[in-house]
């Protein structure tokens, strides 16, 4: 028999039995769709998280007090000997490699201007901010160089600004921040939330005055941005060095970027497996319903199969025949799944714009590609049943 003829026949076969072929299909059309749908969500969230994290761009590393092996920002307690201080700061700064620092010191506090009041998070940070952190300026200017002797300056949060004064412009208007009085000279840009974190309800004052409104003797980290062209491990050693000599010992943490990066993308690759996998098990299901009906197609062919033996059909074309159903079954299964799926992420798109879903191709290949072999393991077993029948035995079923 021909390859066409071969075809043909499947084709046939399948269509005779509608209803049995597409409750056969559905088990690995809602098992393909649930992978795609699964792998999307997870795709995209691993996207989005890691450009969270690049926002902050690649070339950082932090110095966080403690001597620990986690990863991420720090807000552990301190635990040092000695804590970092605004003069580690000011001597990373000094390092050949090094661009520029931020000593970082983050709270909650109650913030008064005028008659409104309200409480808001607080980051006490130094003047290289938006370079380190590419955060821009809309209004006004950021906080000033001036960590010798600090100012009780203020730059505003776009959503803290619009609540504390509305319409008016913030510049120069004085602000109550626990029990001290601080000038406002600057608006942040609109940022946005970053990793759960509201940038535009954030409250930027300098790390000195931070210290003193959080009764803290240590900062909480210092971000260190160094040279594109400088590898990363030279700039941890000049970091590792100077802060050694300075502490006496090891009482710190090194941070790079990129080492946030990789444990978040395989963290999250692991993540997006995990409901693959899950999507997996619809998978088995339909596999296990294609053998099923196979089998039962078996039963219920003997006489067909008999005829075709009688007419000089060989038992190699008796087994392709079978298992061309199974495979057919199996492919129209997977596309439809794979459509279905796709349809579903752009509805969901659509309806939940916030939701960040992105299609994993190679996820959807490889369910695809699971289902065609699905499709030939399940119909092995009844093809090679169906084409061991002798043909006088199985006409006498007639």
């Amino acid at each position: 028999m021909r390859i066409p003829d071969l075809l043909l026949f499947s084709y046939r076969s399948i269509a005779s039995h509608k209803l049995r072929s597409s409750l056969t299909a559905l088990g690995l059309v809602i098992g393909i769709a649930a992978v795609v749908i699964l792998t999307s969500i997870g795709r995209g969230i691993h996207t989005f998280v890691l450009a969270e994290f690049t926002q902050f761009g690649t070339h950082l590393l932090s110095v966080s007090p403690g001597k620990k092996s986690t990863f991420g920002i720090s807000g552990a307690t301190i635990s040092t000997v000695r804590p970092l201080s605004l003069d580690d700061a000011a001597a990373l700064r000094k390092l050949p490699p090094v661009l520029a620092v931020v000593p970082v010191v983050q709270g909650n506090v109650r913030v008064e201007a005028g008659s409104k009041q309200r409480r808001t998070n607080v980051l006490g940070v130094g003047s290289a901010v938006p370079e380190v952190w590419r955060l821009k300026v809309a209004t006004g200017r950021f906080l000033p160089d001036d960590e010798g002797n600090p100012r009780a300056l203020a730059v505003l949060g776009d959503k803290l600004a619009r609540e504390l004064f509305g319409a008016a412009g913030p510049l120069g208007q004085r602000i109550r921040i626990g029990t001290d009085r601080y000038r406002v000279i600057g608006v942040m840009r609109k940022k946005g939330q970053m990793l759960g974190f509201d940038m535009d309800d954030t409250l930027y004052i300098p790390a000195a005055k931070a210290l003193e409104l959080f009764d803290r003797e240590s900062l909480m980290e210092i971000d260190v941005l160094y040279k594109s062209s400088v590898a990363v491990a030279s700039v941890q050693n000049a970091v590792k060095k100077l802060m050694i000599a300075r502490h006496g010992f090891e009482d710190f943490t090194l941070i790079t970027q990129n080492q946030m990066l990789e444990t978040m993308d395989s963290v999250l690759s692991i993540l997006t497996l995990g409901v693959a996998a899950l999507g997996g098990i619809s998978l088995l299901v339909g596999s296990v319903g294609i053998l099923t009906i196979m089998t039962i197609a078996v039963s219920e062919r003997i006489s067909e199969i008999g005829l075709l033996r009688a007419v000089g059909a060989e038992r190699r074309v008796i087994f392709r025949l079978f298992l061309g159903e199974a495979l057919a079954l199996s492919v129209a299964g997977g596309l439809a799944g794979a459509l279905a799926g796709m349809l579903v992420i752009e509805a969901i798109d659509y309806a939940l714009p916030a939701l960040p879903v992105e299609l994993a191709w190679g996820y959807i290949l490889s369910a695809f590609a699971v289902s065609v072999l699905i499709g030939i393991a399940a119909g092995v077993a009844p093809a090679v049943k169906a084409s061991r029948l002798e043909p006088l035995e199985a006409l006498r079923t007639e």
